[in-house]
This record gives structure tokens, C-alpha cells and sequence, in this order.
């Protein structure tokens, strides 16, 4: 295992952007965004730049996030909500059963992918967010019914994400095992997985503690959108 400096884990996207998703990157000189195509998220270094930067990029995407500390923002935007997620992280495998057969998704699956993130958590998830990473699902019936993958991606670390279940499909322990195959692949890379969780989302956090995550921090996600 690589020597790691957690402390990357305070400004993710920032990080991510500068290391392994540098190709993502629009960079406002002191605060990075995604290419709106991949990920709505932006994080910055300089709070002075936030205000421009913003405004930029709204004119690309009306509806986005800045992961972090509070944004200085125009006139022109509002703060829509400011939603308080828990920074979780492992630090080793995963040792369970998997039950069910888990195949790597491809760019045949990506109006499937696409479809079920945002029937479950809309707005988080473009049509190439799967190309940020490795993307895992289980079928049921020839239909994609449960996915877990990765987002934010540094040079020794990987965010867990999308972690998805149709709501007709829940309660049979794809969560578990998605999760799982997608936090030992990560390990199998030599990097350390983390993940994002709504404080509210008291059933995934219990979850996400039986396979060994712990709680680092606190991290809010801005969602910013242009006034009407």
C-alpha cells in the first residue's frame, strides 16, 4: 500500500481534478470543475475565485455542486441547498459472500446505468459519468437492477459511488456485494476507497459500517443553480 496523505480527502474534487481526472478538468485558476458531460462538481483552492468561476461555468451546466467549503457566488446564482454528507472510509478488503453474479459494465449499458441512478438519486449522475471509472451492476431477468462504481479518482485514492438499488430489487443484499467487489478492486489497485453519504441516509451508513467503513468527516455538497 502506498504512504497516503489523507488530508486530499478535505478538498476531493480539487484533488481529483489535479491528480488521475486532470483530463476532466476545467480549470478557473483557483477553482476546478468537472466537464459538466462527466460530473456537476467543482472544488477550488482560492475562495476569491469562486464567485467568477462559478458564473462560468453555469453558463454550462444550470445545476451543480461545489464539494467543500462555501462558495462566494453572484447575484446572479443561488444557493439552492447546502446538503451535509458524511466522508467515509475503509482501510482494508472486504471479506463476505457474493452470492449473485456481478459483471463489469460497458458502453452498452449506459442508457441502463444512466436510467437507474436517476430513477433512484437524480441529478448526480450525467450519461458519461461511467467513464469516470469502473462501473459494476447484477441483472435480474436480462435488466440492470443493481450498480455500485467508482467517481473521484486521485493517485491514492478512489471514491465509491452510485451505489444504486431498483426499488423493486432491494433488501436481497446487492448493495452489500456491489459495494464489497468495488471496494477490493480499489484495494486491488493499490489505492484506499471513500465514499459520500447523505447524513440522513441512516440504512446505507449502517450498511457501509458493517463492511468497515468509518466516518472521517463532515463534507457539504453546495448545489447551486442560476436564479430564474
Amino acid at each position: 500500500m502506498k504512504s497516503t496523505d489523507e488530508s486530499k480527502l478535505d478538498n476531493p474534487v480539487w484533488n481529483s481534478l489535479t491528480e488521475s481526472h486532470q483530463k476532466f478538468a476545467l480549470d478557473y485558476n483557483g477553482t476546478k470543475f468537472y466537464n459538466p458531460d462527466y460530473c456537476p462538481f467543482g472544488g477550488f483552492l482560492e475562495l476569491e475565485s469562486t464567485s467568477k468561476s462559478t458564473e462560468k461555468y453555469a453558463a454550462l451546466s444550470e445545476n451543480f455542486f461545489i464539494v467543500g467549503e462555501k462558495p462566494k457566488i453572484t447575484d446572479t446564482l443561488k444557493i439552492v441547498k447546502e446538503l451535509v454528507c458524511l466522508q467515509m472510509i475503509v482501510r482494508e478488503k472486504v471479506q463476505t459472500a457474493f452470492d449473485n453474479e456481478i459483471i463489469k459494465l460497458t458502453e452498452e449499458h449506459k442508457e441502463e446505468l444512466f436510467e437507474l441512478v436517476n430513477l433512484v438519486q437524480p441529478g448526480y449522475f450525467k450519461i458519461n459519468t461511467f467513464l469516470l471509472g469502473s462501473y459494476y451492476g447484477i441483472f435480474s431477468n436480462g435488466k440492470l437492477v443493481s450498480i455500485a462504481g467508482e467517481r473521484m479518482k486521485m493517485n491514492n485514492f478512489t471514491e465509491v459511488s452510485a451505489i444504486v438499488t431498483h426499488p423493486d430489487h432491494t433488501g436481497k443484499g446487492y448493495a452489500k456485494q456491489l459495494t464489497s467487489h468495488v471496494v477490493n478492486n480499489i484495494f486491488d489497485e493499490g489505492k484506499i476507497p471513500f465514499l459520500h453519504v447523505v447524513g440522513s441516509n441512516l440504512g446505507a451508513i449502517k450498511l457501509y459500517e458493517k463492511l468497515g467503513f468509518v466516518t472521517r468527516r463532515k463534507m457539504s455538497f453546495w448545489n447551486i443553480s442560476k436564479k430564474l
